[in-house]
């Protein structure tokens, strides 16, 4: 994992050293205009490999610690770069494609309510992560007819075990019930069954176990990020509640009148909050670096207050090492053991 991030020669003016949090986040902050945004569009931009937006950046070097203890080295010189890892006081200079494979990486940059179409056109990016949701929601539905497992490198286990095994899977399934989708259960077989059902039948219910293990393997982490969206979303939103209907796609409404209200209706503040947490939750890998720009953005401070709080939640559930720049005190709340300030007068 990232753990410094030392930036010399900012817009000529301004060095940097970022030493980030132990735990799930660090926070950023600074004064407008000191370059804090910048520092993040040129760690994403490395890490990405996207060479050609960070040569235009106007700095000089940029080294990345990594707790292995290597460090990427990138230097700008009049606009050309020189990209290099450090191993044991070696350097070795590496490609774009070489920097993407370092780490998983997501950037939650101050723009997200909108992205590019792939013509050059920005669009809302809403209805383009909600229409993703309902189609990878519709595809779990579809897929609801149990596999097969190959007999070959089995775990052998007891009748007693088998009976444990069931009675944890079926706690999984109702649990991915909750989502919307289920798995399709043989006809004619108890669930779970009983001792005396695992007996007689063993070997039909241990193909069943391994075909319902591998289902819950594919979907129980799908399935927690869409409960635990809901339960955050519902959590923050005021007086309103969201669901995911049988078609998969995101509804709200009211909770004293039940009046329905298009997502396209929503505050730019609710769609801020929809927007960052389904980034977490279904685009971040576990273990990836996030990188999240002025997470503040149309938010009440009350809700920001709440966010820091939920967005280390959702950092330890998924394993994840958040980068958070921010004006907001409110943001970093009582946290301030885990925030780094950029001052601009120490570098004069």
């Amino acid at each position: 994992m990232l753990k410094k991030i030392s930036v010399y020669g900012l817009f000529n003016e301004y060095n940097y050293d970022i030493t980030l949090s132990n735990g799930y986040i660090t926070y950023i902050h600074a004064q407008n205009g000191l370059g804090k945004s910048m520092v993040m569009r040129l760690v994403c931009d490395i890490l990405q490999g996207n060479l050609e937006d960070a040569r235009t950046s106007p700095f000089e070097r940029i080294d990345l610690a990594f707790d292995n203890g290597t460090t990427l080295i990138v230097e700008n010189k009049n606009q050309e770069l020189l990209v290099q890892m450090q191993r044991n006081e070696l350097e070795e200079e590496i490609s774009a494609d070489d920097l993407r494979k370092i780490m998983s990486v997501i950037c939650i940059g101050p723009d997200r309510a909108y992205t590019n179409d792939g013509e050059g056109h920005l669009i809302p990016a809403l209805p383009i992560l909600m229409n993703e949701l309902a189609q990878n929601i519709g595809k779990a539905q579809a897929d609801a007819v149990l596999r097969p497992q190959p007999q070959e490198g089995r775990k052998v286990v007891s009748d007693a075990e088998l009976e444990d095994w069931f009675k944890d899977l079926e706690a999984k399934v109702e649990f991915i019930k909750q989502a919307g989708f289920a798995p399709t259960l043989p006809s004619g077989m108890r669930f779970p069954p009983s001792r005396y059902e695992i007996s007689q039948y063993r070997a039909d219910y241990l193909d069943f176990a391994f075909s319902l293990e591998n289902y819950v393997d594919r979907y129980y982490r799908f399935a927690e990020s869409i409960i635990v969206f809901k339960d955050i979303v519902n959590n923050v939103y005021v007086d309103k509640s969201v669901f995911i209907n049988e078609k998969g796609f995101l509804e709200a409404r009211m909770d004293k009148t039940g009046t329905a209200i298009p997502i396209s209706k929503f505050s730019s503040g609710e769609k801020q909050i929809l927007i960052i947490f389904y980034q977490l939750l279904f685009r971040a890998a576990p273990g990836s670096l996030v990188i999240l720009d002025e997470p503040e953005i149309s938010l009440h401070v009350s809700w920001q207050q709440q966010l820091g709080k939920t967005l280390a939640d959702v950092a330890r559930l998924r394993n994840l090492h958040l980068i958070i720049a921010t004006h907001a005190p409110a943001i970093i709340h009582d946290d301030w053991d885990q925030a780094v300030e950029l001052k601009g007068a120490e570098n004069d």
